[in-house]
Parts: C-alpha cells; structure tokens; sequence
C-alpha cells in the first residue's frame, strides 16, 4: 500500500476512529486501526466488538492494500502532523511514514486478523433533526448506570412510534426520559443502545438542521453521517418497565426558576461532596425553597422563591444527581413535584412533558 494524504484530514479521521479503538483487551487487534487504500480514498476502520466507526478521506493512491496499525500510537503520531502531507508506505512488517524531510517507522498487525463488520443494516430506521437527537442524548445518557452489576442499565432504552421517539436511562438512583417528534420511520422501534455508542453519536453530529437517520436491523444499529459511519451491538434482554416507577399524582408541586436553584444547590454541593452520601437538604414551605448542607467542614444554608401547591416538604437528595438534572434543561423555570421525604421527587417541565427526571431520596437518620 502506498498513499499520499493531507495530514489535517488523516488526523480528524484517526481522532474519530480511534474512539472505537479497545483499551481493555487481550486481542491486540482490536487496538488497532484497519486503514485500506482503493481507488481515490483510504477508508480507515476501529473496532472494540461492541462499536465500530469507519471514514473514508480522499487520497491519492498509488497503491492498493490494506494494512492494521496500533491505534492509540498512531492516532497520537498522526495528531502531531496535522500541518503536513504524509506519504504511507508499507515494505515487509512495516509502514513507512514520510513527511518533509523526515520519515519514521510503525510495526504492523496482519489486516487479515481485522474483524469483518456488518454495515448492511437498513431493515427499521427513523429520520430526525440532528439539534433534536443531540438534545435526546445530552438530556439522558448521564442517568446510564456505570458498573457491570446490570448490564442492561448502562445502555439507553431507545423507542420510536405513532411520530415521536423517546429515549430513557436509570442507574436505580435516578432516571431520565426525553422524547422529540421525528420526521419519518419505517418499522417500530424498541431497542436498548449502550450509552456509550449515543455519545459517540452526539459527537459526530453536525449542524442542527441536518436530517439524521438511524438505521436498526436485529441487535445492531447504525449511523451514517457525511463520511463517518458508525454500527453497534445492542443490549438484549428486557429493560426496566419504568411505567410502574413514576408517580401519577403529588401531595406537594413547587414550581421554581431552574437557574436560582441550580446556583443554590451548586453552592450546597461544595461541602456535600466532603461527606459520603453527598446529602443536600430541601426544606419546602410556603413561598422559599431552603437549600442546606451540613458536614464537618462547615454549612450552607440558602434560600430560593418558589410557588407551592400542597403540603411542606422536607427532603434529602444526592447533590450531583439534582446538579446533572438541573444542568441538563434549558428552560427558565421547572415544576417538581413531591409525596414526601421518602419517595422519589419529579422534575419535569412546567408546560408539556417533553422530558422528566426522577431523583430517588436519602434515608436520613435524623
């Protein structure tokens, strides 16, 4: 193999791609970068068996082939000639990178060993907006667990139908649904998708008004945008039935500016975060919403107008999850309705329910 490309474009494809390169694995092929050359173009291609993302740059070849390299070194070598045209040439178990007046060498893993990947998946799909989907990530793929104890949880449950899509995500602390009006399907959908794989998604995404389509065939998905293509396994298995999770009706609802409260609790979270349960303190009455932290290090006590329909409340909540709730809505005010200290609080929106949050309480002993 043996091409001439500019090394702005090479470094943007090896940056994208590179996401999908394993860092835990004991197969070293899955490490690596799978770059072919044909035609006019070299198509490069990572994968760690769950994601895989492919881009194709324009190059003149000058010889066709198909080389593996390791992918984290490459990626930061290549990163460092962005400025430059670079000729890639492999001779033996080698890839020759030449820029300027220099040249240096990288070993090679056989492009045979590569991982074949199934980017013929078009049996349902679902068109929208790019501002809509990047929307629909940011405001749940925080809430996906993180460990391994449920697997299931550390993806996002995916469903289109009857002209919207919804996506949520639950750790067991907290949970988070959002749903858009889309453009156009074909087929239902109903699907778990790791959460990793939707922000990888988010950070290909282009202008806002660009139509996206996600493609979704058995257990695997895929995105096609400009020339980056990325595919996916999907989690099976069944995922929580959260209609059974959220309150119907609330003993107390306040509603209250989101940015004065996220300021408060922010203020609060200073000296939460020393303590192990991160408490922040909600003491609801009349027209103030008390915000309050209390540990060894000192204490902060604010408070914040509210409108209050229903009984007081006080109740104690993990200061980061009512931060990432907050800081993950844009409008001016939200309503929050409560049933007492001990049952999960609902953030929503004052008007419609384009999204929802749901905060479970600390027990206390005091």
């Amino acid at each position: 193999m043996k091409v001439i490309c500019e090394g702005v474009e090479l470094s943007d494809a090896v940056m994208k791609v590179s996401k999908a390169c394993s860092t835990k694995t004991t197969t070293p092929i899955l490490e690596s970068i799978r770059i072919s050359a044909e035609n006019d173009s070299v198509m490069l291609l990572a994968t760690d068996g769950e994601i895989a993302i492919r881009k194709k740059i324009r190059a003149e070849v000058l010889e066709e082939g198909a080389i593996c390299v390791p992918g984290k070194y490459f990626a930061d070598f290549i990163k460092k000639l962005e400025n430059e045209q670079i000729t890639l040439a492999t001779e033996d178990e080698r890839l020759t990178i030449r820029y300027g007046a220099s040249e240096s060498v990288l070993q090679l893993l056989n492009a045979e060993d590569f991982p074949k990947i199934d980017t013929e998946i078009k049996e349902n799909n679902v068109e929208l907006y790019a501002k809509d989907l990047k929307e629909l990530i940011a405001k749940t793929t925080f809430c996906c667990a993180q460990d391994d104890s449920r697997p299931i949880l550390k993806g996002c449950l995916v469903q289109a139908k009857d002209g919207y899509i919804s996506f949520t995500a639950l750790d067991g602390y907290r949970m988070a649904t959002c749903k858009k009006n889309i453009l156009g399907m074909r087929g239902d959908i109903r699907i778990v998708c790791p959460g990793r794989t939707l922000n990888e998604i988010g950070r290909m995404l282009g202008a806002d008004e660009e139509k996206i389509s996600v493609f979704v065939q058995k257990n695997m998905l895929m995105v096609s945008i400009d020339d980056t293509v990325l595919t996916s396994r999907l989690y099976e298995g069944e995922f929580v039935n959260v209609s059974n999770i959220v309150p119907r009706e609330f003993t107390s609802e306040v509603i209250v500016d989101r940015n004065a409260m996220q300021d408060s609790v922010e203020r609060a979270a200073v000296l939460a975060r020393t303590d192990k349960n991160s408490i922040v303190t909600f003491d609801i009455r009349e027209s103030e919403m008390g915000v309050s932290s209390n540990t060894m290090i000192g204490r902060v006590d604010e408070s914040v107008p509210i409108l209050l329909e229903g009984k007081d409340v006080l109740i104690a909540l993990n200061c980061k999850y009512v931060s990432e709730c907050l800081a993950a809505i844009a409008d001016e005010k939200v309503r929050i309705g409560f049933n007492g200290a001990v049952s999960p609080c609902v953030v929503t929106p004052v008007d419609g329910d384009s999204y929802l949050y749901l905060i479970l309480p600390v027990r206390t002993t005091a």
